[in-house]
């Protein structure tokens, strides 16, 4: 049953942060300005979360009258360590959000302040367990950009701005994440920033469909996982998506994710705290994946999911070092230099728990091309590493019309066969792009948990019907279409064109009768 308090409050949250972005964007882009938002609810969330935290602990101990914000920058020192150690971060009173904005419209130094509070949040991390997941959030959010205005007095107007808004956004109680308010905001703000930034958007964002697809299809049969990772994860959606499908406290030992992008690996970690993780239950690397992995010791994942890029240049087989790297070095042949998507897809395989499951988006043209790509198709295929690949409809991500393809693997299969689907016609349209709907995805999950065949849906392919197409592992090369188109009796056609035809003659007696009439 669709609960109509939420969905009015995500409603009412949906247009408060249109009309933020639409009174603030004006001549900034609507990407960058993401930045400003997203980096003010952040502060905004933690200021709270924190408040909170101290009040509540408080009030348990019978002091039903305090209150964090109001106390004196001294007397809170003293609780510094304690805190930091036990929430990664700490905040003095006066550099609290609800503080800093009661004071922003008399503050001619607005953007100094904020600079400096920012700073110390950062700061107040340093040598804890958190220290990596605080350091450098802030840098994408410049108070001294031009982008904000010309002047330090136009930038501090549209700051304040910044900061009613996001104050003035109905939120809740952090203690009361109904709607999870926050997490939705972010995942609102990027879908809307996303759809209208195209590639330059769109490339940091899988949609929630297609993460709810991937995510279901990885955790099939399972109530709780170890470990969930993404070796491409952008803004992190698909990371917290496993979160959202098991539940909280289903991911026992955490989130692991790598982003080669310094904006949006910002903009993951924001994401995590938004949707309140705890600073010890994540661990988020800046760093190129396939050259320079980070998680060699979080290693193996019972759940990974990805989006990587496609298509990208990766150094291949230029450096040396690659084709005896663990995670290349089995297939006996390195990805293409052009192409790093296969790259992708044996790194994760090698980073793949026994138990677990990886669902990977891919481009279309890594399941049918030659050469190098072919090679580590039939590595896969030989050492049964396939369980599943869907060809979906096109449109289903912002930036890109093409039609692309998930790639399901599993280490332990109970059978040598590999099922192909084919979900092409699986989606609804919205304005211009497509989207899945909560039954097709449950149309796609059911038939890929039971492997069963669906005809012109579904082909559970053996080993040796793969092999024998030279390892194509095309989804058209499996699963016949339907064919929709009408069907015409030739005889019936034949007698109608006859019919006609006798039908125009006599009408050519008829006007040939009256013209003649007409002659007379």
């Amino acid at each position: 049953m669709v609960d109509t308090k939420k969905e009015q409050e995500r409603d009412e949250l949906h247009r408060a942060i249109w009309a933020i972005a639409d009174e603030l964007r004006g001549a900034v882009d609507g990407w960058d300005f993401k930045n400003y938002v997203l980096g003010t609810m952040f502060y905004r969330y933690i200021s709270e979360n924190l408040c909170n935290y101290i009040n509540s602990g408080e009030v348990d101990a019978g002091n039903t009258d305090f209150d964090f914000a109001k106390m004196r920058d001294e007397d809170a020192e003293e609780a510094r360590d304690g805190l930091v150690e036990e929430k990664g971060f700490f905040i003095l009173p006066s550099e609290l959000f609800c503080n800093v904005r009661a004071n922003a419209v008399k503050d001619e130094n607005l953007n100094e302040t904020l600079e400096r509070v920012f700073r110390h949040i950062e700061e107040s991390a340093e040598g804890s367990e958190a220290e990596s997941d605080f350091a450098g959030l802030f840098d994408d959010y410049d108070v001294n950009s031009n982008k904000l205005g010309s002047t330090v007095a136009k930038r501090n107007e549209k700051l304040v701005k910044l900061l009613n808004g996001v104050g003035e956004m109905n939120l809740g109680d952090v203690k009361d994440h109904s709607i999870d308010a926050f997490g939705d905001a972010y995942e609102y703000l990027m879908t809307m920033y996303a759809s209208n930034a195209g590639k330059s958007g769109g490339e940091f964002f899988t949609p929630a469909d297609v993460s709810e697809l991937l995510t279901q299809l990885g955790t099939v049969g399972k109530t709780e996982i170890n470990k969930v990772y993404d070796p491409a994860c952008g803004s992190g959606s698909l990371l917290l998506k496993a979160e959202k499908i098991l539940g909280k406290d289903a991911i026992r030992n955490g989130f692991y994710g790598q982003e080669i992008n310094i904006t949006t690996y910002n903009l993951c970690r924001i994401n995590m705290f938004l949707h309140d993780v705890g600073f010890d239950k994540f661990n988020i690397a800046c760093e190129d994946t396939l050259i320079s992995p980070q998680h060699w010791d979080d290693e193996p994942f019972e759940l990974i999911v990805s989006n990587p890029p496609y298509s990208i240049k990766w150094a291949g087989d230029e450096n040396p070092l690659l084709i005896n790297d663990p995670r290349f070095a089995p297939a006996g042949v390195l990805a293409p230099k052009s192409k790093a998507d296969m790259a992708f897809i044996m790194h994760s395989l090698s980073w793949l728990a026994s138990n677990g499951t990886a669902a990977i988006v891919c481009f279309p043209g890594i399941m049918y091309r030659g050469g190098a790509e072919q090679k580590i198709r039939k590595y896969l295929i030989d050492n049964n590493y396939v369980d599943c690949v869907i060809q979906l409809p096109s449109n289903l991500f912002f930036g890109t019309s093409i039609a692309t393809c998930i790639m399901v693997m599993k280490k332990n299969k109970p059978d040598n066969k590999t099922l192909f689907i084919d979900a092409t016609s699986e989606c609804v349209k919205v304005t211009n792009n497509n989207k899945l709907t909560s039954e097709n995805i449950e149309r796609i999950v059911d038939v890929f948990a039971k492997r069963e065949e669906v005809e012109h849906f579904a082909h559970l392919a053996s080993y040796e019907e793969v092999s024998g197409n030279d390892y194509n592992l095309s989804v058209s090369t499996y699963v016949e279409a339907e064919d929709t188109r009408e069907k015409i009796d030739i005889v019936k056609l034949n007698a109608e064109i006859k019919e006609i035809v006798a039908r125009e003659q006599m009408l050519r007696d008829e006007i040939d009768k009256i013209i003649a009439e007409i002659e007379v």
